[in-house]
Formats: structure tokens, sequence, C-alpha cells
């Protein structure tokens, strides 16, 4: 019996279970349902408003930056522009969120096929405005600035142009958009397709993977090697599958590259990002040297508090030994985010609250479900939603932390539209870990007995070697896969082998990389979905760790700066939105702050057991 559609109820929904009624979204704030009439009208109105703005605008913009009303004129195009992108971009996260909510339901994947379709083919009639934008007189340009309705616009402007470097011609531009669908994105939908279906044999039940992953932190280490083997053995059996799907993915990215100039694999993703290559060579110069001191060092004090000299890797993020392990109920994982928010800022806690309230959450696992955790900032005509799969490990709680950062964030900065909210991913990472970082500190400050310390600071320094160290540790694989690729194709021996090189040296002597482990790299989704995403997270957590020492130092107004930083949102440069807080990521020494935050918790930990 298919299970009903929840996603596309009016009415948020909730499913009970032994973490409590944990919250189903209401994707209706969007729209009512896949079917709804209203899905219709605005893909009908949105192509008949394409194809008119194309018919107005196209061809023309030289000639109207010569007019003496230039700027009143390109500000009115603009606005025209941004809410057609606004409607379309509302269909395609509803589409997207309908998806993810049942990743293996034909009528969904149907229907988020189709909407994809559609768009891809209205957004075609667009494409020739930025790129005109960019071919516009830079003189001219500045003269119709001056102009307060066009001045309103000038970051995004300024952004756009940015890109001009490495845009094409009109047709191969509009070319690269409409073969999209039957490369990039199809592949995408392969992969996620093919993750969703995968089931882990563990004893007599064949589960999905997100709750195989889960039992990777199962207090009882047979039942952590079964997953970690059940992990493995089905990996290994869709292997030449992830394998084409990366060789493919990998070429056409450097297809892509070579057309548009792009010198470095990873040229592309520092660009959208806006941020300058050498400030992530310095960041990943800096975690790596790092290792021994961070990972290497944490897991060997680990690997002691296990009588061992060694840790399998499927104890590697292991539950310490006599740490209680009940599950958190959501509510109370919900009241503690809540309460950590709200100890920083009032008002951050209010917007976190509506996720709860407003049915903006989907918390439980499912069958099909979309694995791992995001926050869709949607439009800003609405708001974002935030997905989970909650299971009740502390893990979860700063996950939960995690994704609200997002989300608070990304209500913040909708008010800028739809062409300047969006924020570079290295600054998006800054308020999800901060939110992480808040949460931990308040159940640091709340921890009376020193097991319990231990136990926090100790899952604490997990996670942000999860988030800095393997992060990079990603980050350097990859870059390894797509130069390599450039040579030729990769066999499946090729990849696991760059895998098990890079985590190797990134865990240190004191993980032992057991037969398996090799085929780990088919499931992470940002290889797939954002090449070279993952540096991000880094950034952002060493980026909230020097926030977070100017908070702490700070005699008042800190909060203001910082909700201000998130109320910009892709309105200025990061050297522009760290002045404020005496930091500058583009000095090399500014990294060694962030590490060294993660070091000192390992310091903690160590002198606990002299």
């Amino acid at each position: 019996m298919r299970r009903k559609v929840r996603d596309t109820a009016s009415s948020a929904a909730s499913a009970a279970g032994p973490f409590g009624d944990l919250p189903e979204w209401n994707l209706g704030h969007l729209y009512p349902a896949m079917t709804a009439p209203e899905v219709k009208s605005d893909l009908d109105w949105s192509e008949a408003e394409a194809l008119a703005f194309e018919a107005a605008y196209k061809g023309t913009l030289a000639e109207r930056l010569n007019a003496t009303d230039a700027g009143a004129d390109l500000a009115a195009a603009i606005r025209r522009y941004e809410a057609l992108e606004d409607r379309l971009g509302r269909l395609a996260s509803f589409a997207g969120l309908v998806y993810a909510g049942d990743t293996t339901d034909p009528a969904r994947a149907k229907f988020y096929g189709d909407v994809q379709e559609k768009i891809t083919a209205i957004s075609s009639h667009l494409l020739f405005f930025t790129l005109e934008l960019n071919r516009l007189d830079d003189a001219l340009m500045d003269q119709a600035l001056a102009n307060p309705q066009l001045a309103h616009w000038r970051p995004w402007i300024e952004d756009l142009r940015k890109d001009k470097p490495f845009q094409l011609e009109d047709r191969i531009e509009k070319l690269f958009h409409e073969k999209a669908m039957t490369g990039r994105a199809a592949w995408n939908r392969l992969f996620d397709e093919t993750i969703a279906a995968l089931r882990f044999s563990i004893g007599d039940q064949k589960l999905p993977l997100e709750p195989t992953l889960n039992l990777l932190q199962d207090p009882a280490e047979a039942r952590r090697k079964e997953a970690a083997d059940a992990l493995a053995t089905t990996f290994r059996d869709n292997l030449r599958t992830f394998t084409l799907i990366t060789n493919t993915l990998a070429k056409d990215k450097e297809i892509s590259d070579r057309w548009r100039g792009f010198e470095d694999v990873a040229d592309g993703r520092h660009l959208s990002n806006r941020v300058e290559r050498e400030v992530v060579d310095a960041l990943v110069a800096s975690v790596t040297d790092a290792y021994p001191r961070l990972s290497h060092r944490y897991y060997k004090l680990k690997a002691k508090w296990f009588g061992r000299e060694t840790l399998s890797h499927w104890d590697r993020n292991a539950p310490l030994p006599k740490v209680d392990t009940t599950p958190i109920p959501w509510n109370r994982a919900r009241d503690t985010v809540l309460t950590a928010y709200a100890g920083f800022d009032r008002s951050m806690a209010d917007v976190a609250r509506r996720f709860f309230d407003e049915g903006w959450i989907d918390a439980p696992v499912r069958p099909g479900k979309a694995p791992g955790a995001f926050s869709h900032p949607t439009v800003p005509s609405a708001h974002p939603y935030v997905l989970v799969n909650y299971q009740g490990k502390p893990r979860d709680v700063m996950t939960l932390a995690h994704e609200l950062g997002h989300g608070v964030h990304q209500v913040l900065a909708a008010p800028n539209g739809a062409l300047m909210a969006p924020t570079p991913l290295t600054l998006a990472e800054t308020a999800s870990v901060f939110g992480e970082m808040l949460t931990f500190r308040a159940l640091l400050e709340a921890a009376t007995e020193p097991a319990q310390r231990k136990a926090l600071l100790a899952s604490k320094v997990e996670d942000m070697i999860n988030t800095v160290v393997r992060q990079i540790a990603f980050y350097s694989y990859e870059r390894k896969v797509h130069l390599a690729r450039r040579e030729g194709e990769l066999t499946t021996d090729d990849i696991c082998a760059t895998w098990m090189s890079v985590q190797s040296e990134s865990l240190g002597p004191a993980i032992e990389l057991k037969p398996g482990y090799e085929t780990f790299w088919a499931y992470i989704p940002h290889f797939i979905h954002s090449p070279f995403y993952v540096y991000a997270y880094a950034f952002g957590d060493c980026l909230v760790n020097s926030l977070y020492a100017v908070y702490e130092t700070s005699s008042s107004g800190f909060a203001e700066r910082y909700l201000a930083m998130l109320a910009a949102g892709g309105t200025r440069h990061h050297a522009d939105l760290l002045a404020p807080f005496g930091l500058d990521a583009r000095d090399p020494a500014f990294w060694q702050g962030g590490i060294g935050v993660l070091a000192r918790l390992i310091d903690e930990l160590e002198a606990m057991e002299a």
C-alpha cells in the first residue's frame, strides 16, 4: 500500500515514535498539492511572462543604457526579472521538497522531473538578461547606477560582473542550460534514487541508509561492526554505478570548466562562493598541517578510553564507555536549541520557534526520504523548510541546531529579495555552525558531573573534527579525483585507493581502516550535487570559533552586529561582513585561531586523564 503523500497536505502532521511526536512539514505554504491548479497557473504565468520579458528586453539593453532615464528603466527590468525568479524558485522548491519526502515514489519523481523540465524551458528565455548586462559598458553602467532605483541592485550587478570573464556566447550558454536536464541533473537524480533504494542487512532487517549509518553510534561494538559490514557489502554491490556517476560528472565539470576558462578544478566553486583561491588554499594548508595535533591526537586519546592502542573505523563515532545513551526526546531537543538561541538573542529564538510552530520542519526517518539534513531557503516570498532524520542521538540535537542556524539566516536575509538574499556557501555555513556552538556552550554550562562534561567535550570535538578535518579531507579527495579524471577515466579501484589514502592521512594511525571502508566514498551526496562544497564547512567552523571568541570578550552590541551580518544576505563580501568584528579571513594567521579552539578542547580532555 502506498504511503499517503503528507508532503502535499495543507496542514502539518506529526509521526509518533520512540522520540515523541516528530513533526512533518506543511508544504501547503508553497502549493496545496502536486495536482493543485495553482501549480499549473504559476507555470503558465511564468512561461507567458518570460516570453514577454524576452520580447521586451532582448537585444535592447545597450541602447536603453544610453537613454536619459537608463537607471530607472534598467531598475524596472531587474524588478520584473526578480519577480520571475521568485515564482520559478517557488515552483522548483516545492517540487524538490516533495521529491525529498520520498524519492522512491514514482508519482513524486515524475512530478519533480516534469517541473524541472518546464522550468528549464522557461528560464532559457531569461538567460539573455544577465549575459547582456555583463556586456554593457562599465562607464555607462556606473552612470546609470547613480539613479537611486538602480543603486538598490548595485550589490547584485557588481556580483554578477565577477562572472563576466567566464561567460560564453549566448547560444552556447543556452545549450549548456538546456542540456543540463539530460546531463548533470539526470546523473544527480540517478544518484539520489539509487541511494534511496539501497537496503542494508542488519540481522533479519533490511534498513535504508540513515538508520544504518545511525548504528555506527550504537553503544554495542558488535552492532557498529555489523552496520559497517552491511554498508560496505551494499556499497560494494553498487560501486559500478557509483563509479560511472563519478566519472561522468567529473568529466562533465571538466568540459564546462575548459569552455569557461577556469584554470583550477575548484575555481568555479571559489567564484560562486565569492572567495579567493588563496584564502581557501591557506585554510586547507592550515588544517592539513594540524592533522597530528587535532584528529590524530584525539583518536589516540579515544582509543585509550576504550582500553586499546587503535580503533576500527566503525568505532570512530562510538559513544564513550559508560556514557548515558538514552534517546533524547524531540521536545527536549527542541527546547535545548531554543533555550540556547534565546540565551544569545531573544529575536533569534523567536525566528527559530516559527519552524516548530508553523510546520516548517520534517523530522521522522521514513523509507525513501532523502538522507542527511538540510535547510532549503525556498524563496523570499515564502519561508525556509528544514529536513532532518531525527533518531534521538546527541549529534541529532546538534544537527537540529545547525539546520535552524541556516533557517534563521535565510529568514533574516529574505528581505533582500530573490536576487540578493542567497549567501555564498562559506558564509552560509557560519550561521549554522554558530547555532551549534551556542547549543554546545549552553549544554556545557549546565553540565554538573565530570563524566557528563567529558562526554559533551568529546562529542563537540568529534563534531568539530567531522566539520573541519573530515571536510578538508573530502576536499582533498575531490581534488585528486577531478585532477586524475582530466587524464582519463578512473576505475573503481582508483577511486577507492584515493579515498583510502586521504582518509588515512587525515584520521591518523589510531584509526584502523578495515576492509570495506574503501567503499565509503560512494554515499557522500556533496561530491555529486555540489563539487568542492565541503570546504565551506571548515571555513564556517573556523570562522565561528573566531567570532565566538569575539562574542565572549565583547561587552555589548555583538548580537546586533551578528544579526546584521546575517541580514545582509548576499549583498556584501566576506571581508566587509567580518570587518565590524575585527576579523579578516584573508590573513593567513586567521585560520590558526579557529584551529586553536579545537586544539584547546582536546587539551582539556587530555588534562582530565592526568
